[in-house]
């Protein structure tokens, strides 16, 4: 048998014309209900690779942004390769990037720069639910149809096709993988209403008429209605995860399905000539590994496709920090060390994220988050948050200090831990939880850009001469719209649009700094957030939102019982890895309760095992900045391992890790006051043998969990 090197180099350029080189692309008719297959070709000839966009690992972790050009795919893809990657790994010296994980970090198929060529196919489907989705399929070089394994790569948040590049892609390309991606039915998709433009597959531009089907997200919407929206709030913008309408997340696990699909037939295609030829095997779930994998969104998308998959189709599964929502079972209860035991569990994302949204604002000020990290809300928005929870009876205490821990121990109350507490406020301040509330409010709703859902949209802004502390609506910079593929991360605020408050007394402004209208006071929005808040709490708690509040929170509801996860993996390896300090998905309602679910759903077949990492959030690439630094470790690097393990437990049989919390050591300050680059020493490995005061226990009743 011919190497793979051999193989798909001479494929390569017999399907290319004689000649492949970087970027050239074999268009395929649709099939299987996918649009046009564009193929590129990425060969060492060229300089461009699947991994790096041509960059090279050097590259990745220099901040220095991409030059973009709008009107060259290529230069839209190198650019959202580039910007994807940075926001899920920190590529700062010190965090571990090129000594612990990164292309270059052995065992890795990369070149001396990091670099990995292939071939990627990409095309965007349209379902009869209404999502368009965009499926990428990226096989390496090295691919060796003989020992044929795929990896699921769904983006992370509401990301692009390339918001897993540097977590599941990059693994998956390091060991010579085939890597299935898929935006999920999320994504960049941005229609301008403004100017009418959508995006097209490859990140163009182009009229809404003359992208029609091509387009990745148009809102639907008549061209009547689009004018008058225009007329009455200029310059505003449509998001797919927010306004397709259809809920995306509700099939989240068929999109992944979908992209092992794709994958199937890319490998099969690519593999012709050398199957006529003896050398390769017809590719099927019978003689190929898969792994379902990735983080946050990502991760929960995989959990949900290991649930749906056919059997024998997903041979083991790895996710972090994943966004599930269990079904709430009532029969266990959570017990953190010697702690109270936690019954109210299983919350869904939407219900402890708009409780915190309604807080947090004020718990800022509380005397334990003074040092927390980029806790740089002006703490007279916090004041002012503080005094309208307490004039709408939301809060008892009445001097300052008291009502900011009051707030903080409702959060905490809620099944929030601790250790959430000092990642919080640089969350809020970065307007996080605020913009995933926003989002999902419309998602699971499935609201049109029309309703401007409890008075919020999306627009760009700036500073306002005449009151230099509020951001009125502005047009967004052409250059800006024209490079949204690239820049954009799925979920506003990005690529300079924000989130808008509509309904503020002087109009519509930055919704983070606007006042409400009920109480007058510069809040932080309470009106806005007490009406998402009121989408599932079952009451409305402002007069002006009693009207047609019932039927949006009854289609919420209905949306949220669309994506609520079975646990039912039917014996599939499982690892699920979560970080402790994680303040965006809080280990109590999703990891936590998603292992012991599972273990109770498959009872004796059960293989899911349970990592908890102390010291570790949800944004790894907060890491980089001052106070993150010194408190926090990469969670990624015990994802990489995590998928390490996994991989020699279905290859080699070894065994699986036990459920265990890793105690890590953060890097905090040496002698000089400087933060030291982070070490293995910090970092304890995953163990097959874990301290028992580390184990994490189920018996069926209590999830023990250790300190």
């Amino acid at each position: 048998m011919r190497s793979m090197d051999g193989w798909l180099a001479a494929a390569l350029i017999a399907l290319a014309g004689g000649g492949a080189v970087a970027g050239e692309r074999d268009r395929q008719p649709p099939r299987q209900g996918w649009g046009e297959v564009v193929v590129s070709r990425y060969l060492e000839s060229g300089g461009n690779d699947l991994l790096t966009g041509g960059l090279g690992a050097a590259r990745l972790a220099d901040p220095t942004p991409v030059p973009v050009d709008p009107a060259d795919p290529e230069s839209l893809r190198t650019a959202a390769i580039f910007n994807n990657y940075r926001a899920l790994v920190d590529t700062s010296p010190g965090g571990g990037y090129g000594r612990l994980y990164g292309p270059l970090v052995a065992p890795t198929a990369a070149d001396a720069a990091g670099r990995i060529y292939g071939v990627e196919y990409l095309t965007l489907t349209a379902d009869r639910h209404g999502d368009k989705v965009t499926l990428m399929v990226q096989i390496p070089q090295g691919f060796d149809p003989r020992a044929a394994c795929i990896v699921t790569a769904p983006s992370s948040g509401s990301r692009g096709v390339y918001g897993a590049i540097g977590t599941a892609g990059e693994w998956g390309l390091k060991r010579n993988c085939a890597v299935a991606y898929t935006d999920k039915g999320t994504g960049t998709g941005a229609h301008d209403l403004a100017r009418d433009e959508v995006g097209l597959l490859r990140g163009q531009r182009v009229d809404a008429d003359e992208a029609g089907n091509r387009s990745t997200f148009t809102a639907p919407i008549s061209e009547r209605q689009r004018q008058r929206f225009d007329t009455r709030y200029p310059d505003h913008f449509a998001w797919k995860h927010a306004h397709s309408q259809t809920n995306p997340e509700a099939r989240w696990g068929h999109h992944v399905l979908q992209s092992l699909d794709f994958a199937f037939y890319a490998l099969n295609r690519e593999l012709a000539a050398a199957r006529a030829a003896g050398d390769a095997p017809l590719l099927d779930q019978d003689n190929t590994l898969v792994i379902a994998s990735s983080v946050s969104n990502g991760g929960a998308a995989s959990l949900r496709a290991a649930e749906l998959a056919r059997p024998g189709l997903i041979d083991g599964v790895v996710v972090s920090e994943p966004n599930v929502n269990p079904i709430q079972d009532r029969r266990f209860a959570i017990q953190q060390g010697d702690g109270s035991k936690l019954r109210q569990h299983s919350r869904p994302l939407y219900d402890y994220l708009t409780l915190v949204d309604l807080y947090q604002g004020c718990a800022i000020l509380a005397p334990a988050n003074q040092t927390a990290p980029l806790n740089l809300t002006p703490p007279a928005l916090g004041e002012n948050r503080c005094n309208s929870l307490r004039a709408r009876g939301l809060l008892r205490a009445t001097g300052l200090v008291e009502q900011a821990e009051e707030a903080q121990r409702i959060i905490n109350g809620y099944g929030i831990l601790p250790e959430q507490n000092a990642v919080a406020p640089g969350y809020w301040a970065s307007y996080v939880g605020q913009a995933v509330a926003v989002t999902y409010a419309n998602a699971y709703a499935r609201a049109s850009v029309l309703e401007n859902l409890c008075g919020f949209s999306f627009a760009a802004v700036g500073t306002d001469p005449a009151s230099p502390t509020l951001d009125r609506v502005v047009p967004l910079p052409e250059s800006a719209a024209a490079t949204l593929f690239a820049t954009a991360n799925g979920i506003p605020p990005t690529a300079g649009v924000a989130v808008v408050n509509n309904d503020a007394p002087d109009g519509a402004v930055r919704d983070l700094v606007s006042a409400s209208r009920s109480t007058g006071r510069q809040d932080q929005n309470l009106d806005g957030h007490l009406c998402l808040r009121s989408l599932i709490v079952g009451r409305p708690t402002m007069a002006l939102w009693a009207g047609s509040d019932r039927y949006r929170r009854h289609r919420l509801a209905d949306g949220i019982d669309q994506i609520l996860a079975s646990a039912r993996l039917r014996g599939t390896p499982t690892i699920l890895v979560h970080g402790r300090a994680d303040a965006l998905i809080a280990p109590n309602h999703s990891s936590r309760p998603y292992y012991a679910l599972s273990r109770l759903q498959d009872g004796r077949r059960s293989r899911i095992s349970y990592v908890e990492v102390t010291h570790a959030q949800h944004l790894d690439a907060f890491n980089a900045l001052p106070g993150y630094d010194e408190r926090f470790i990469p969670l990624h690097h015990y994802f990489v391992q995590a998928m390490d393990l996994m991989y020699a437990h279905l290859t080699e049989g070894d065994a699986l890790p036990p459920s265990q919390v890793v105690r890590t050591l953060p890097r905090g300050r040496d002698a000089e006051g400087s933060v030291p680059p982070i070490e293995l020493e910090n970092l304890p490995p995953i163990s097959l043998t874990p301290a028992e005061d580390a184990r994490i226990s189920f018996d069926g009743r209590t999830l023990a969990i250790p300190d």
